[in-house]
């Protein structure tokens, strides 16, 4: 039976997660920012991180068509167990990204300071950030990338294949051993956390499944295959891509290459 001494006290718990739920939720009287407190603050944070003075890349405009139908993209991803080495090109990979994250339409005459891009995010904030390891991508070096939706660009970051690294940075890193390509999205808490306080870490949680979901769904219907991975060394991985791992950190990774365990298919670069 409810007391109202059990809502105004609730019993305590050492449980984090259950913590974190209880103090992200929003009440009836719950502050809300002021609009203009909100531009302000949008317009002090980058749309996205300049990594001004590196190398950069532009990307194709044109992307690979996706031609599968829905029905039979959703019906048939599968997280693949192991994958095998193949090549990609650039324009396969500015179409990953490009639905994963890219900007798909403008925001003139909308009130939002901001285009808007393939995912929902909560106040179309967009706290998220792109990064990919290179190993097996035709046009461009091994190394690990940052993709800049505004400008439709890569930077390159650090030079090298770093694919040891990042498999011994995972629980199971058996899982992208021979990935063509790494996704890994960070978060930067503070773009939602100043307007949603707690719910705004929420908000980033759900738009990194967005992101990865339309990885996976993009690699299908490219005839790829796509492995999402939750279980990874933080720290290490933070490290890996030189964020501080609080203020901004790695919240998801995806492997996506060929599925070693399906038949064969065509063995030139998507």
């Amino acid at each position: 039976m409810t007391t109202w001494e059990s809502i105004c006290d609730p019993p305590a718990t050492d449980e984090a997660w259950e913590l974190f739920h209880e103090n992200s939720k929003t009440g009836r009287f719950s502050d809300v920012r002021p609009t203009e407190l909100v531009l302000a603050r949008m317009a002090e944070l980058a749309e996205s991180l300049p990594y001004t003075h590196y190398p950069t890349i532009p990307l194709p405009d044109e992307h690979l068509p996706l031609e599968r139908p829905l029905g039979d993209t959703l019906a048939d991803r599968v997280s693949a167990r192991s994958l095998r080495a193949c090549p990609l090109t650039l324009p396969a990979v500015a179409t990953l990204l490009h639905h994963a994250y890219g900007v798909t339409r403008t925001n003139v005459g909308t009130g939002y300071p901001r285009p808007f891009r393939s995912v929902p995010s909560g106040g179309a904030l967009y706290p998220l950030e792109i990064y990919f390891h290179s190993t097996r991508v035709e046009g461009i070096e091994p190394g690990l990338y940052h993709y800049n939706p505004a400008e439709n660009l890569l930077h390159l970051i650090r030079y090298g294949d770093r694919s040891r690294q990042i498999c011994e940075g995972v629980l199971q890193g058996e899982l992208l051993a021979n990935a063509a390509m790494v996704v890994f999205v960070t978060a930067l808490f503070e773009r939602s956390v100043f307007k949603y306080g707690d719910r705004g870490y929420r908000f980033v949680l759900l738009e990194a499944g967005h992101v990865a979901q339309n990885l996976a769904l993009v690699a299908n219907a490219l005839g790829l295959a796509s492995v999402g991975i939750g279980g990874y060394f933080d720290r290490e991985v933070d490290e890996l891509i030189g964020i501080d791992g609080l203020a901004h950190s790695t919240i998801y990774l995806t492997a996506l290459g060929r599925d070693a365990g399906a038949a064969p298919g065509p063995g030139g670069p998507v």
